[in-house]
């Protein structure tokens, strides 16, 4: 079986988000094992590329209220389109409705292949942190579904999503595809665990919290910092690692400093070191992720990868698949419910790790066999129906 298949999104290394996880998932695979892939997506100074399919950039512009994304503004660059033209593709696939997403359904058409767009995060929520303004935020919304109205097929990353897009006003079919992770416990990491003890300076045994995502407030991080304020104070000691970057990231450090959690908070950045990853993920008691604004988090599915459980929001749609107390727990959207949840669920750490294990073969899919199972054979559908057409 060969299948070409070209992806569109907005983010791609070095800028690693759940969206941009997908789609250098999507591409891997298909490359190894079913055809040609190829990613298009906005230029980033001074990064090269090192993945095993080409990797097409074209220009673009410093986002200031989304530091460190770019705005790609060469839709209609030369240089893409002469190489875009050159290639056969069975298939286009937009990961994203906005620049990357316009290039794919123009492409889509000129070439006379399906378009699949995947709808994977909460818009409106964007807009109206951008705008503050539910007018412009809705006007900016119903664009968004206009795009996925031009699509052949549309998927959304788990059945919240699902009824999220649907709630926008969308009226077409949506089909469920989830989300994988790329983590393959290593066979040392054991010791990768005792480097990353050495090098952020953790006990051995003690208690480490830990949260890996963009440094904005749509994550709710501030209500993670106030809840660790509450659980120190009532004597909890404990270590919190937070993992990424993002525009309000110094804003959070501040908060920190305020409460007085300096020697309790480490803000370690961006790691794109895949092992050094997995062992903090492996390190954490407890990935903490309350944000209610995310879909189908594929960080709570890289925490359970190795064994970590997750504490979310109950009824968000990340919570999908999450049963409290058997494979990951589930708390209320606000710093009392999170602090609460966190002393219950530390009272019993053999309970802790029960859970961790039991999301390791509920809530964890490799990547390998979400395209296997689930991508390849959507696609094949998807690419028949058309011809029939």
């Amino acid at each position: 079986m060969k299948l070409d298949v070209i992806q569109f999104n907005e983010s791609f290394p070095p800028l690693m988000d759940g969206v941009a996880n997908v789609t250098r998932n999507y591409a891997h695979w298909i490359k190894k094992k079913y055809g040609k892939a190829y990613v298009v997506t906005p230029e980033y100074p001074g990064f090269i590329d090192d993945e095993i399919y080409p990797v097409l950039r074209y220009p673009s512009l410093p986002l200031a209220l989304r530091k460190p994304y770019r705005l790609g503004v060469g839709q209609h660059n030369p240089k893409l389109w002469k190489k875009l033209n050159s290639l056969h593709v069975d298939i286009v696939h937009a990961q994203s409705p906005f620049s990357s997403g316009n290039i794919a359904l123009q492409y889509a058409k000129q070439k006379d292949v399906p378009l699949v767009a995947t709808f994977h995060s909460k818009f409106y929520d964007d807009f109206k942190e951008a705008t503050r303004s539910d007018v412009i935020s809705w006007l900016m919304t119903h664009l968004v579904v206009d795009f996925f109205n031009y699509a052949d097929a549309v998927w959304a990353v788990n059945e919240s999503t699902r009824e999220t897009l649907i709630s926008y006003g969308y009226k077409g079919q949506v089909d469920v595809i989830p989300n994988g992770a790329d983590f393959e416990v290593p066979q040392n990491l054991e010791l990768l665990v005792r480097k990353t003890n050495q090098k952020y300076d953790l006990s051995e045994d003690g208690l480490v919290f830990l949260f890996v995502g963009q440094m904005i407030k749509q994550k709710n991080i501030p209500m993670i910092i106030d809840s660790l304020s509450m659980i120190k104070k009532a004597g909890v000691k404990f270590d919190m690692l937070f993992v990424g970057e993002g525009k309000s990231k110094e804003e959070f450090i501040e908060q920190s400093e305020k409460l007085g959690l300096k020697d309790d908070i480490k803000f370690l950045g961006k790691i794109l070191d895949r092992d050094m990853l997995k062992s903090i993920f492996a390190r954490a008691d407890l990935f903490i992720f309350p944000s209610v604004y995310d879909n189908a988090p594929v960080v709570t599915r890289e925490a359970a990868a190795v064994g970590t459980a997750s504490l979310i929001v109950k009824g968000s749609n990340a919570s999908e698949g999450v049963v409290h107390g058997e494979n990951g727990y589930l708390c209320n959207e606000s710093a009392e419910s999170v602090a609460k949840a966190i002393q219950d669920i530390i009272k019993n750490r053999d309970a802790l790790k029960q859970a961790g294990l039991k999301a390791q073969t509920s809530i964890f899919r490799s990547w390998e066999s979400i395209v296997d199972e689930e991508v390849v054979p959507k696609y094949l559908d998807i690419i028949e129906r058309y011809k029939r057409q």
